[in-house]
């Protein structure tokens, strides 16, 4: 049954096997693992998985239509959750740490990504994470301090997760074929990371910094603080940097006494 992808759901299906083989390859999943896949589409990445005979498969998947195609195919092998990730909540899927696979819809992969990030309890609930995104998008996921690419998704991203570039795909890989490239990431929860109250608080700074990323920073931190050379002084920044200088580590202190000035 041929299958019409939906442009409103920014459905573009992989189809290329080896870009799957790669996918799944990178997830090492093991009998006892527990895996949740988002946005299964049409099953092609699904069907390996299922290949692997992991303890159990979660697929969530928004499209009614597309989810009684799934239920057709795989049966009881796989879960099937008929809903849209955006509302789900991870940590009631599992009780064991899942890992989580995902061709990410184009229009929403910031939003599904960065909620992932923000989970309070992330370090229990995830493994790894094995992503597609559009190539623009990852570009800015992996970017280093003082690049173009760097700013809010670089920064909120490496507070909780260890990123590592697995590769690019072509969009012949896809169907329909897409206009852009798109990247696989995989993307690790750390143990140890920075003490932030509420990571809206890191968005809500660093969304001050970089809307004007072009100017220096003395104005960010005089919107943020009363006391902005004292702040400067403490943590050793040049007042004539521009955003894109500050590494993650300078903004996570700063929004530690944000969070201490507002509390």
């Amino acid at each position: 049954m041929l299958i019409k992808p939906k442009k409103s759901l920014g459905q573009n299906f992989l189809i290329d096997k080896n870009i799957i083989k790669l996918i799944v390859d990178s997830g090492k999943i093991t009998e006892k693992d527990t895996l949740l896949e988002v946005g299964p589409g049409t099953g092609n990445l699904t069907r390996e998985l299922v290949l692997k005979r992991p303890k159990k498969i979660i697929v969530v998947e928004k499209d009614k239509f597309l989810s009684k195609n799934l239920e057709d195919n795989f049966g009881n092998s796989i879960e099937i959750i008929n809903e849209d990730i955006l509302k789900i909540e991870e940590e009631k899927l599992s009780t064991e740490k899942m890992i989580f696979f995902g061709n990410l819809p184009y229009n929403i992969s910031t939003k599904i990504f960065t909620k992932w990030i923000k989970l309070k309890k992330l370090n229990n609930i995830s493994k790894k994470f094995i992503l597609m995104f559009q190539k623009e998008v990852a570009d800015r996921i992996i970017e280093k301090t003082n690049k173009k690419n760097y700013g809010r998704l670089a920064i909120l991203t490496s507070w909780r997760m260890k990123v590592t570039k697995i590769s690019d795909v072509s969009p012949n890989s896809f169907f329909p074929v897409p206009k852009v490239k798109s990247t696989v990431l995989l993307l690790e929860p750390k143990n140890d990371y920075f003490n932030i109250k509420n990571p809206k608080n890191l968005e809500h700074i660093t969304n001050i910094f970089f809307n004007q990323r072009r100017k220096m920073i003395k104005k960010p931190l005089n919107i943020l603080f009363k006391n902005a050379k004292d702040i400067s002084k403490k943590y050793n920044i040049n007042l004539n940097d521009r955003p894109q200088n500050l590494t993650p580590e300078i903004y996570f202190k700063l929004c530690s006494e944000y969070e201490k000035l507002i509390s």
